[in-house]
């Protein structure tokens, strides 16, 4: 049995996080709690799945101090979307040629976001936890059953790829400006 607001005791109760605190949470930081979701998983119908199962995981969590709701929160995001795609160690293997293409774009944040959902799904989901949630590689080897050795390695993967995508733009973006500078003759004009 799921213990429910009434089971707490009286004197305890402003302590604990109560169904409206949760209700609060989720609307102030529906942004953060959605773009983690999305980042997790990839598809906006995905992302809907987990984020509302967040919230109906938390409105039946059992005590948990206010202080922490927040972060209970987002955990709870997080633990739905490892329930949802259950990330392993051999996902799909990332396209070269999808990162080569957005290279033309590359200084574009989209291009970022996009570099991210390219990755295999064990490496992003160890990249967003890790890098952008800071968890610990002891709550990532708990949350995706995995060794730690497992999470430094895909984390350094996904870092790698993310910065060869950046690499690969800045490259583009600086070829641009000269083909246009060169082009033009507005290096002439300007000097």
């Amino acid at each position: 049995m799921v213990p429910q607001q009434t089971d707490v005791p009286v004197g305890n109760r402003s302590d604990y996080a109560v169904s409206r605190d949760f209700c609060r949470i989720f609307a102030e930081d529906l942004n953060g709690l959605y773009t983690l979701s999305f980042l997790l998983t990839a598809e906006p119908s995905r992302a809907e799945k987990c984020f509302v199962q967040a919230l109906e995981d938390c409105l039946v969590a059992a005590r948990v101090f206010k202080d922490w709701a927040r972060a209970w929160a987002r955990r709870a995001v997080i633990q739905n979307a490892v329930r949802l795609l259950q990330p392993a160690l051999e996902p799909r293997p990332v396209s070269v040629t999808a990162l080569d293409a957005e290279t033309a774009v590359a200084a574009d944040p989209s291009v970022r976001l996009s570099a991210i959902f390219q990755l295999k799904t064990f490496e992003r989901f160890v990249f967003v936890m890790s890098v952008l949630e800071r968890c610990s590689d002891h709550e990532i080897t708990v949350l995706l059953g995995c060794s730690r050795r497992d999470v430094i390695r895909a984390r350094s993967r996904a870092m790698e790829r993310i910065a060869k995508v950046a690499e690969k733009g800045r490259a583009a973006v600086a070829f641009g400006a000269g083909a246009l500078l060169g082009n033009t003759g507005l290096a002439a004009k300007t000097a």
